[in-house]
């Protein structure tokens, strides 16, 4: 049962990912779009900037779910290279246990209480001319990092059932070509 959870949320997770990567491309259309408007046909406003601001926040955000469950996070290898698979598993335990979990969680909790909440009550917008609302991108602080949490209960279950012989992990990261 905790298997099946932790591939719906590695498929959620995935399609996030994917929404992240059109996200990015969407930012580059805009750049492209507003410095054409910019300097070419000298038209100046300050939406195009913003909504590239926004979908490059949303991308990290909502891809950060994704690298993780992609093992694509920065790894440091002083310990984790030189031990048993074994003992990398527990290393990740620890790691999703003690530091991502506790900080994913507190971080999506704060955001939406004091960050989206309040900008949602009032239904705050850009003080710049032209500017955008500024809560649909407040929202995606904690909808990123409960994205995170859900991904890194997922881990865990997958760790767990690695160590119990379940399931199969690749646990031999790419290390930087030096």
């Amino acid at each position: 049962m905790l298997l099946t959870f932790s591939r719906a949320v590695d498929a959620m997770n995935d399609k996030f990912g994917q929404l992240a990567n059109v996200l990015i491309l969407l930012a580059c259309v805009v750049s492209a779009g507003n410095a054409l408007l910019r300097y070419s046909l000298d038209i100046s406003d300050n939406w195009p900037l913003e909504l590239q601001w926004y979908l490059f926040g949303a991308a990290v955000m909502l891809g950060a779910s994704y690298t993780l469950a992609q093992n694509g996070h920065v790894r440091v290898d002083i310990i984790y290279g030189n031990v048993s698979d074994r003992t990398r598993l527990w290393i990740d335990i620890f790691g999703l246990l003690l530091f991502l979990l506790p900080a994913c969680t507190l971080f999506a909790w704060l955001s939406w209480k004091t960050l989206f909440l309040p900008s949602w009550d009032i239904m705050e917008h850009s003080s710049n001319s032209g500017g955008l609302p500024r809560y649909p991108i407040k929202l995606m602080l904690p909808l990123g990092f409960g994205l995170l949490v859900l991904q890194g209960l997922s881990e865990l279950v997958k760790r767990f059932a690695a160590l119990k012989g379940e399931i199969q992990l690749d646990t031999h990261y790419e290390r930087p070509e030096q």
